[in-house]
C-alpha cells in the first residue's frame, strides 16, 4: 500500500510520446461531451429543414418573417440561439428519476410537435388547421419537449451554479415569442 504523499512512477520501458497523451486526452474529452441533451434536438432540426417547404403558404420564409417587429424578431432569434445550444453544454443522463421523467415528457412533446406539423401539412385548408388552435400548434407544442429537456439538463458538463429552471424559463420566453410571432402571421392571413 502506498503512502498518500507518494507518486506512481511510470516504468521506465513504457515511453508513450506527449503526443499520444494530447490525442488520447482529446478523444477521451471528445466522448465526454458527446453524450449531450442536444442530440435529442437533432431530429427536430432534421424535421424542420425537411418539411418546412411542405407547410401552408403562412408558413413559408417570405410571409413568415414579413413585417415582424424588429424587436420581437430579434428576440425570438437570440433566444432560439440559447434553447438550441445550451443542450449541447448538458450531459445526457437518465440516473434521477427527474430524468427519466424527463425522457418521457420529451418523447410525448415531440410527438405532438410532428403530429401538429402533419396536421398541417396533410390537411392545409382545413378547420383545423386555419384555426389559431391548429395554425400556432406547431409554435406551442414545442414548450412540451423543452420542458423535457429543461427536466433532463440538470447540470452542465462543468460549473456548479446552473439549475434545470434556468433552461425551463428561456424556453418559456422563446416560446411565448414564437407564439407570438405565430400570432401576427395567423392574424395576418386570416383575420377575424
Amino acid at each position: 500500500m502506498r503512502s498518500s504523499g507518494t507518486r506512481l512512477r511510470r516504468a521506465p520501458w513504457l515511453h508513450v510520446s506527449p503526443l499520444v497523451e494530447t490525442s488520447a486526452a482529446r478523444l477521451w474529452s471528445f466522448r465526454r461531451y458527446s453524450a449531450s441533451c442536444g442530440l435529442l434536438l437533432l431530429p427536430a432540426i432534421v424535421w424542420n429543414v425537411a418539411f418546412a417547404s411542405f407547410l401552408p403558404p403562412a408558413f413559408q420564409p417570405a410571409e413568415f418573417w414579413r413585417n415582424i417587429p424588429n424587436v420581437l424578431a430579434f428576440s425570438e432569434n437570440t433566444l432560439r440561439v440559447a434553447v438550441f445550444v445550451l443542450p449541447f453544454c448538458m450531459p445526457l443522463r437518465l440516473n434521477t428519476q427527474r430524468e427519466r421523467t424527463g425522457i418521457l415528457v420529451f418523447a410525448a412533446g415531440s410527438v405532438l410537435y410532428f403530429a401538429s406539423w402533419l396536421a398541417l401539412i396533410a390537411f392545409p385548408a382545413s378547420s383545423w388547421a386555419t384555426s389559431a388552435v391548429g395554425f400556432l400548434a406547431p409554435a406551442y407544442t414545442p414548450i412540451v419537449w423543452l420542458f423535457g429537456l429543461a427536466l433532463l439538463g440538470g447540470r452542465l458538463f462543468w460549473g456548479h451554479i446552473y439549475r434545470w429552471w434556468v433552461y425551463l424559463v428561456l424556453a418559456l420566453l422563446f416560446d411565448l415569442s414564437h407564439v407570438s410571432h405565430a400570432f401576427i402571421v395567423y392574424s395576418r392571413n386570416y383575420p377575424a
